[in-house]
């Protein structure tokens, strides 16, 4: 292997591991945000919408390098495949992480109002499924695993209809001014923890792209779990 392939392939498994890294902060995020949100915790979620700062500089860092890359190097079909896979992942793990600081700010707008128990422990459930799915997709990404990838949708089902049935629990409180004001805002919780879900599974379509040459979307738009 030439000087400049051995470079190009240590820049690929630089990216990489800042891609895992960015998917450990992401997961985390997602964690930490809920925490702020059982706890009505504002310091605790401006901690989040702060770190997410961090995940800003390993996203543009990482899109940067693969810019440099693409101009130095000349990939074969292969590295060009890992290359439009990694400038994906990237984009998708910002999101995730934007998400999560959706939750912290409207974790900060509810501060104050009632809550409801059996809410807060709906969407506790969600997080924990969306950060466990975020950690799982980006584990199969470094293995390679095919099979992982492929469960994915599987995952997100119960995300899915967790969302959607977020609507009954919240329109139980049309009699109390302030706890459908703070339901409302739950709901809008419920759907962007739903979307890092999708998010993740974005990363699995992508990763099934790579180790097939294939590309196609895991779930239909047009038809609910």
């Amino acid at each position: 292997m030439t000087e400049l392939r051995s470079q190009f392939h240590e820049e690929l498994e630089q990216l990489e591991h800042d891609l895992v890294l960015m998917s450990d902060h992401a997961a985390k995020m997602i964690n930490d945000s809920m925490a702020a949100l059982v706890a009505s915790d504002a310091e605790a979620a401006q901690a989040v919408i702060d770190f997410d700062d961090v995940v800003d500089d390993l996203f543009l860092g990482v899109h940067e390098r693969w810019l440099a890359t693409m101009a130095l190097q000349t990939p074969v079909a292969i590295d060009l495949r890992l290359m439009s896979v990694i400038l994906h992942v990237n984009s998708h793990l910002e999101r995730i992480a934007d998400l999560a600081v959706t939750v912290a700010k409207i974790t900060e707008l509810a501060n104050g109002l009632p809550h409801d128990p059996t809410v807060i422990s709906h969407l506790q459930e969600m997080a924990d499924m969306v950060s466990s799915m975020v950690g799982m997709v980006m584990g199969a990404f470094v293995n390679r695993d095919l099979e992982t990838a492929l469960g994915l949708p599987e995952m997100d089902r119960p995300v899915n209809r967790m969302n959607r049935k977020m609507v009954r629990k919240v329109v139980r409180f049309a009699e109390d001014t302030e706890l459908l004001e703070w339901g409302v805002r739950m709901m809008v919780v419920s759907r962007t923890l739903e979307r890092a879900g999708d998010n993740a599974v974005d990363i699995a379509e992508q990763l099934a792209f790579l180790l097939t040459g294939e590309f196609r979307e895991f779930t239909d738009a047009s038809h609910h779990d």
